[in-house]
């Protein structure tokens, strides 16, 4: 089994480790992050960003340096685009946010948004999801939020949900394709 990571990155996780806020220190000290650290944190290709900001799903550089709002996006793509198609992605983060390159429309800030998806994902069991169990920890992640309007409540917690569902449909994908390997090299080996 791979060691878990912060969602959509190759960062190790540790309980109490993974919230948007780890990152804050590395983006203030370097006045924004350059494509090759994201893709250091991320362990994406720099072609699979750039590709993410000119089909407008994530929005564009200021001066070729990302900030939080930028590497939230990614990081969010990222956790989910193992079990989701990358324009259903951006689809869903539409339909929560708007134009990646327009906070005017959010309903929650991108870095909320990720702790907020990081927090779920925390919570449930990949050996147990069921819509209780997503709808409760998505209930109690969600009881900090302070929206607009109801409606923008019930649109976050539909857009967290189908997150965590997604994420944790690519963990137990990998759990798939781990178990499948160890099947193959047993085969292989009584040869």
């Amino acid at each position: 089994m791979n060691e878990a990571t912060v969602p959509g990155t190759v960062i190790p996780y540790s309980k109490g480790n993974g919230m948007f806020s780890v990152f804050i220190p590395m983006i203030k000290a370097t006045g924004g992050l350059s494509l090759s650290q994201v893709c250091a944190i991320t362990g994406l290709e720099a072609s699979a960003i750039q590709n993410w900001v000119k089909r407008g799903f994530v929005a564009h550089p200021v001066n070729k340096k990302y900030f939080e709002r930028q590497l939230a996006r990614i990081l969010l793509i990222s956790a989910l685009r193992s079990s989701m198609k990358i324009e259903s992605i951006g689809e869903l983060m539409h339909i929560v946010n708007g134009s990646a390159d327009d906070e005017s429309d959010d309903i929650i800030s991108e870095e909320q948004l990720y702790d907020f998806l990081c927090e779920t994902v925390s919570g449930l069991d990949p050996e147990s999801v069921t819509k209780v169990s997503v709808d409760k920890v998505v209930d109690k992640v969600t009881s900090r939020y302070s929206p607009k309007s109801a409606e923008n409540l019930e649109r976050l917690k539909s857009a967290l949900s189908v997150m965590a569902y997604a994420y944790m449909s690519g963990v137990l994908k990998q759990r798939a394709e781990s178990q499948f390997n160890e099947m193959r090299k047993r085969k292989d080996e009584t040869k």
